[in-house]
């Protein structure tokens, strides 16, 4: 069922022994909700620890350096910024079951917990974090402060992407006057990379494919070139929004290795065209600007999948306008 903020808040404010579960992959807003809300809950006196099936990338270091796991067993399950059960990832499935309470803002989310908090006009994951943290009249301090600026910051592009809100620069300010370096943040976010980082975004870029007269751009991140470059594979967070970057290009495709014969496809728009809806397709989902998926077999003929659902919603949407 879906609650409001006044019954997820009461509902955090009744229970303890809570494990926050975080998505695969990690980004900076679901382990700026996580560890936000654990923070909140500890300062309550409740225990409180937050997981994740994968290991997390020391970029986000800085969240979570003097984060001690606490020694309990889980009672209560959250997670956060978690649209579907695929998302948990091996390690946390064995949750997918017991999970009592959800926050989140992809319109996309499945209803898989007991509870949802679903605001999905929200820019991400940490603005709804925000008002709750603040519901349950818990001081907003600075490692807090820290970590939902970092999670509204990196899901809206440094506030740049049109899911920005004006919500969320009302609440990143308010968490500016708590005296967090946000500008040592934005630098670590969005302009900081390795010299693997970048020899990876040299090699992408120049094996760039561009489709459909030019308004599709796709880049192919392999097994391989993640070994030729030896970049983490956590810092290829941002390269999804490079095909994008394009003159002329609607869509873009970053299409990402994870094993053999599976792989993580991102899409992003910068037109009109809904990528949500096509991942949708796909069995994925996200954003209208900001989607993704997951598809097995070979590459090339998860290429001419994905080109020809992208060229039907193309299509679709000329024909709507010229209407």
């Amino acid at each position: 069922m879906t609650v409001n903020l006044k019954e997820a808040a009461k509902f955090l404010l009744e229970n303890d022994d809570y494990y926050i579960l975080t998505h695969i992959n990690p980004d900076g807003d679901t382990l700026g909700a996580g560890f936000a809300l654990a923070d909140a809950l500890r300062s309550m006196g409740k225990n409180a620890n937050v997981l994740c099936s994968d290991e997390l990338p020391l970029r986000y270091l800085f969240l979570f350096d003097k984060y001690q796991p606490q020694e309990f067993e889980g009672r209560t399950i959250v997670s956060v910024d978690i649209a579907d059960l695929q998302l948990l990832g091996d390690e946390l499935s064995i949750y997918k079951d017991r999970i009592d309470l959800c926050i989140d803002h992809h319109v996309s989310n499945s209803m898989y917990a007991k509870r949802t908090f679903l605001d999905g006009a929200a820019s991400a994951t940490c603005e709804i974090m925000y008002n709750l943290i603040v519901e349950m009249g818990v001081p907003i301090n600075k490692t807090i402060a820290k970590c939902l600026y970092t999670g509204i910051a990196t899901d809206t592009g440094c506030f740049k992407y049109g899911n920005t809100t004006v919500a969320a620069h009302i609440i990143a300010g308010e968490l500016i006057s708590h005296g967090i370096d946000f500008a040592i943040i934005n630098h670590l976010m969005f302009d900081l990379k390795t010299r693997s980082r970048l020899k990876a975004e040299q090699i992408l870029i120049s094996n760039m494919e561009f489709h459909l007269d030019g308004m599709c751009a796709l880049i192919t991140i392999t097994k391989d070139l993640i070994k030729q470059t030896q970049v983490d594979e956590s810092e290829f967070d941002g390269l999804a929004s490079i095909p994008r970057q394009v003159e002329g290009v609607s869509v873009g495709v970053t299409i990402k290795e994870k094993e053999a014969g599976v792989y993580k496809i991102s899409m992003r728009s910068s037109d009109n065209v809904d990528v949500s809806e096509i991942c949708g397709y796909f069995g994925g989902g996200g954003h209208t600007r900001a989607a993704g998926c997951q598809l097995e077999g070979e590459l090339e003929e998860i290429k001419a999948r994905i080109l020809d659902k992208i060229e039907k919603s193309i299509n679709l949407l000329s024909s709507n306008k010229e209407v």
